[in-house]
C-alpha cells in the first residue's frame, strides 16, 4: 500500500467539493486500421495491465480521514470495468470523434474500482480508429499519464523500463548513514535561508492566486457537460520559430494560446487588457529516476498572457520575457516546497483546510495551459501504428477553458476543453492557434 500525496489528495477533494467537475485527464490516440476483435483486444490489454500493479489498485479512505487515502489491491478486479467499446455515428469524421471525447470525459471514474478507463472508438473515417485513455488526476499528471499510455503500447528495444509505483522502503533504509548525519548537521544552517526563499517566492504566487483581476467571460460557474476540439501544428516549424526568435517550444505554444484567447475575447465584444488572462501553467518537477512512476510531480506558475497585444511577434517576445521572469522568481519552486512541507502535516487538518479553501470561488485565474513532452518515436498498439495523439485536460474552479499541449513525432497537438454552455467558440481558439503559428513562421527569414 502507498498513501496519496497532498497534491494527489487535493484533486480528490476538489472533485468532492464540486459536483460539476470530473478530474480525469486523458490522451486520445488515432490509429491506423481497426482494433480487431473485442476478445483479442481485451486479452492483450490484460497482459499489459498485469505488469503494472497500480492499474489493479483502488483507493481506500481512512475513517474520519485520519490518514491520507491509500492505494490497495482490488480483490475483485475485472477488466470489464475498464474497457469500453463505442462506434462513431455518421459521418464518422473527427468532429464526431471530438464530441465523443467530450462525452466520455464528462463521466466520472468509479472510485469503487481502479481509477482508469480505456474507450475503444471504432469506424473513424479513412480506415482509422481511436483509443481514449482516461485516468484520475490523483493517480497521474500529464507526464506520467503519457507514460501510462506508452505502457499499453507495444514494447520496443528503446522503450523505457517501467518504474515501481510505490516507494522503495528497502532502498531508503539502505541510505548511507554518514550522508544522513551530514544532512542533519547542515539543516539548522540551511533551513532558515531555504524558508526565507520559499516565503519570498510564495507571497506573489499566493497574491496572484487570490486577488481578482479584471473580470471576463473566461471565468465563472461551469456545468457538467464539456466541449472538446483540437489544433495541430508542425513541431519542426515551432522549433524553427523558437530558434529564430530565441524562444522555447513552450514560448511559441503559449504565444499561440495568447492570440487564441485574444481572438475569443474580441469575438465576444470584450476588450483584452493587461490583466484579463492569467493562466495556471503546471510545471513538471519530475526527475529522471521517477520516469514512469504513476503519481503527480508538478508545481505551477501563474503568468499573465499579453492578450492586450495584437502582433504575434510582440506576443511571443512578451510571453518569453514573462515566463523567464516567473522562472527566475522561484515561483514554481516555492509551490513545490509548500507541497513538500504539506507532507509533514497530519492529513485530517490538511484535508479540512483544502476543502474550506476550495469552497471559496476564485476569480483571478482565467484558464489552464499545460505543455507535456510526448514520444518522438512512432508508437504501435497491438501492431497498429499510432498516427496522432492529443491530450485532454479537465476544467474546474470556475476555469471555463483548458488547453493541453502534447508533442508526438513531428507534430504539436493542442487539446482544448471547454464548458459546454459558456464556451461554444472552441473552434475559434483552435483556428487561431494554427494561423498564429503560420504568421510567426512567415516572420522568419527565408533561408
Amino acid at each position: 500500500m502507498s498513501e496519496l500525496g497532498p497534491l494527489d489528495s487535493g484533486f480528490m477533494e476538489l472533485e468532492d467539493i464540486d459536483q460539476h467537475v470530473n478530474l480525469g485527464i486523458g490522451a486520445v490516440a488515432i490509429l491506423r486500421g481497426s482494433p480487431g476483435s473485442r476478445a483479442e483486444f481485451t486479452d492483450r490489454m490484460a497482459e499489459r495491465i498485469g505488469a503494472n500493479p497500480r492499474l489493479r489498485q483502488r483507493l481506500r479512505r481512512a475513517p474520519f480521514d485520519l490518514s491520507a487515502p491509500r492505494w490497495v489491491d482490488d480483490p475483485h478486479f475485472d477488466m470489464g470495468h475498464h474497457l469500453r467499446w463505442a462506434a462513431l455515428p455518421q459521418p464518422c469524421d473527427e468532429t464526431t470523434l471530438w464530441e465523443m471525447v467530450a462525452t466520455v470525459m464528462t463521466e466520472r471514474l468509479d472510485r469503487d474500482h481502479p481509477l482508469w478507463r480505456c474507450t475503444v472508438v471504432e469506424h473513424l473515417a479513412d480506415d482509422r480508429w481511436a483509443l481514449i485513455v482516461t485516468a484520475h488526476h490523483s493517480m497521474v499528471d500529464g507526464v506520467s499519464g503519457i507514460s501510462l499510455f506508452q505502457r499499453f503500447c507495444d514494447p520496443t528495444p528503446d522503450s523505457p523500463t517501467p518504474k515501481r509505483d510505490e516507494p522503495d522502503d528497502d532502498a531508503d533504509r539502505g541510505r548511507d548513514w554518514r550522508a544522513l548525519l551530514a544532512d542533519g548537521l547542515r539543516l539548522p544552517v540551511q533551513a532558515p535561508a531555504a524558508l526565507l526563499r520559499t516565503v519570498r517566492a510564495a507571497v506573489p504566487l499566493a497574491w496572484n492566486a487570490i486577488v481578482p483581476e479584471s473580470g471576463s467571460s473566461l471565468t465563472g460557474p461551469i456545468g457538467r457537460q464539456r466541449r472538446y476540439t483540437v489544433a495541430r501544428v508542425s513541431l519542426d516549424q515551432v522549433k524553427r520559430i523558437g530558434a529564430v526568435f530565441d524562444a522555447t517550444v513552450n514560448d511559441v505554444a503559449l504565444a499561440a494560446v495568447t492570440a487564441a484567447f485574444r481572438a475569443m475575447l474580441l469575438a465576444r465584444d470584450e476588450e483584452p487588457d493587461t490583466e484579463t488572462v492569467r493562466i495556471l501553467a503546471p510545471v513538471s518537477v519530475r526527475t529522471t529516476d521517477a520516469d514512469g512512476v504513476l503519481d503527480n510531480r508538478v508545481s505551477a506558475m501563474l503568468p499573465q498572457l499579453p492578450t492586450e497585444l495584437d502582433d504575434p511577434l510582440d506576443q511571443l517576445r512578451t510571453v518569453h520575457q514573462r515566463l523567464n521572469k516567473h522562472k527566475a522568481s522561484g515561483e514554481a519552486g516555492a509551490a513545490n516546497s509548500i507541497l513538500s512541507l504539506a507532507k509533514w502535516v497530519p492529513f485530517a487538518p490538511l484535508a479540512w483546510a483544502v476543502r474550506t479553501a476550495l469552497r471559496f470561488p476564485q476569480h483571478s485565474i482565467a484558464g489552464l495551459a499545460t505543455n507535456v513532452p510526448g514520444p518522438a518515436r512512432t508508437l504501435r498498439l497491438h501492431g497498429h501504428e499510432v498516427l496522432e495523439m492529443f491530450p485532454y485536460a479537465p476544467i474546474a474552479m470556475r476555469l471555463r477553458t483548458a488547453i493541453a499541449i502534447l508533442s508526438y513525432r513531428d507534430h504539436l497537438g493542442f487539446g482544448i476543453t471547454g464548458d459546454y454552455d459558456t464556451t461554444p467558440d472552441l473552434d475559434l481558439l483552435a483556428d487561431t492557434i494554427t494561423t498564429t503559428v503560420d504568421r510567426l513562421l512567415d516572420s522568419c527569414p527565408q533561408s
